[in-house]
């Protein structure tokens, strides 16, 4: 098997690994899971979801809208870097929907050199922002599956 074949491969079980991950949050509106992976080791882990030791409820409840203090998949995984002394230089990030601006900022200065998503979202300021940066970014299209 070919390097390429192998890392669509790696990226694809990975990818699903970030799906069931997912499951874990509480979110109604869009669940979305995250995985830091370096050296083919997770050294990291996330889900959209709030804060530590606030009520697990991300949406508003007259307005269904999601609560301004929930954190992305994404920004839960690279805080857990922080805290746990795992360095995420050069890692890859699996989230399955593309990150946003904000998370993008920080995956940026987490030294993370490679973004995996499956799902474009809507608005793609966060990919482009990634792109400008040097951040190689895979989109994984459901046809393309190993």
């Amino acid at each position: 098997m070919k390097d390429k074949e192998k890392q669509k491969t790696l990226d694809w079980r990975y990818m699903r690994m970030a799906d069931i991950w997912a499951e874990n949050s509480y979110c109604q509106r869009r669940k979305v899971g995250a995985l830091i992976v370096k050296d083919k080791m997770i050294i990291s882990d996330g889900y959209n979801g709030t804060p530590a030791g606030f009520e697990n409820v991300c949406e508003d409840d007259e307005s269904g809208l999601t609560k301004p203090y929930v954190l992305h998949a994404e920004a839960n995984a690279i805080t857990k870097i922080a805290r746990s002394g795992n360095c995420s230089d050069g890692a890859t990030l699996y989230v399955t929907t593309s990150p946003c601006i904000e998370c993008s900022k920080l995956i940026i200065q987490a030294g993370i050199k490679r973004v995996v998503y499956r799902e474009k979202y809507r608005v793609t300021d966060g990919l482009d922002l990634l792109e400008r940066a040097g951040v190689e970014t895979v989109h994984l299209q459901e046809n393309e599956e190993e």
